[in-house]
């Protein structure tokens, strides 16, 4: 396995008073993009506060980032910003409770708290990557840029509900009154 491409760790038992800002360089935005395929990443960052939560590390605060992403209708470029609350929690490796077996089915309910929990060995975590993997999730894979209406028109793509042609242009202009 690589290096994270955002590493920032922290020891778990000695956790910072102050918010923990992390702020990404040129090579890590580069390296970023390259690992989430993007044109860009023209900022990262993000503040967290740290404290304890029983056996684990508690971390809330902010992740923002501005990238450029290809549409996903015309593959154009186009500006996005990400402003994503963050809600982590880290936990000694073996305190996640293991999954029943494959074949079983079962239903869980998570509560916020248990979506993101990550855990840790030894007595460090590295915040970081769970800012990266966290900017990763942010990311809209289906993102649809300013020209993907002009790109399916091009193409002959008419949007579904969508419709064409002096009747429907009348039908419009009613339902405008």
């Amino acid at each position: 396995m690589s290096a994270p491409e955002l590493s920032r760790t922290i020891k778990a038992r000695s956790l910072p008073a102050d918010p923990v800002v992390i702020e990404a360089n040129e090579g890590e935005r580069d390296a970023l993009a390259r690992r989430f395929g993007l044109p860009r990443v023209d900022s990262l960052r993000a503040e967290l506060t740290l404290e304890e939560d029983g056996k684990a590390v508690l971390a809330t605060g902010t992740l923002e980032a501005a990238i450029q992403q290809n549409c996903a209708v015309s593959h154009e470029e186009f500006a996005v910003e990400i402003d994503e609350p963050l809600l982590l929690r880290f936990v000694e490796e073996g305190a996640i409770d293991p999954a029943l077996s494959e074949d079983e089915e079962i239903e869980i309910e998570l509560s916020p708290e248990d979506c993101d929990e990550i855990e840790y060995s030894g007595d460090t975590f590295d915040l970081g990557e769970a800012v990266a993997q966290s900017l990763g999730l942010a990311i809209d894979p289906y993102a649809i840029g300013p020209e993907a209406d002009t790109a399916r028109k091009e193409v002959g793509i008419v949007q579904e509900g969508q419709q064409e042609g002096p009747l429907a242009a009348a039908l419009a202009a009613l339902k405008k009154d």
